[in-house]
């Protein structure tokens, strides 16, 4: 059983930018299905943004597309959230996630919000 540890959140006004990190530590696969949901007070969870570790495509809610950006740093076994242009909607608490039981083709934004594996949250907050 992995651990993933997330920081970077924060508050920031409307229009400005967040990077996430997390760490994952406690499992060696080198193809798994990581990624972020966001879970707003009183809201589901929404699946932001994923990828499949055995590739290099990353898939997003439609709701951030164009804004954040995931990518790997595969030699500090690190998940990034780049997330520029944010808005007051974007408000939530960030997990990292990760699934070994989601295949490749089944690795996406929506997908990962039922991930297995999430760790303690980072808390954005945007501001009008």
């Amino acid at each position: 059983q992995g651990q993933l540890a997330e920081s970077g959140g924060g508050s920031v006004q409307a229009g400005g930018s967040l990077r996430l990190s997390c760490v994952a530590s406690g499992y060696t696969s080198s193809s798994v299905c990581m990624g972020w949901f966001r879970q707003a007070p009183g809201k589901e969870r929404e699946g932001v943004a994923a990828f499949y570790t055995g590739g290099y495509i990353g898939y997003y809610a439609d709701s951030v597309k164009g804004r954040f950006s995931i990518h790997r740093d595969s030699a500090k076994n690190t998940v990034h959230l780049q997330m520029d242009g944010l808005q007051p909607e974007d408000t939530a608490m960030y997990y990292c996630a990760a699934d070994l039981a989601i295949s490749s083709g089944g690795c996406d934004a929506r997908r990962i919000a039922t991930a297995g594996l999430w760790g303690q949250g980072t808390q954005v907050t945007v501001s009008s």
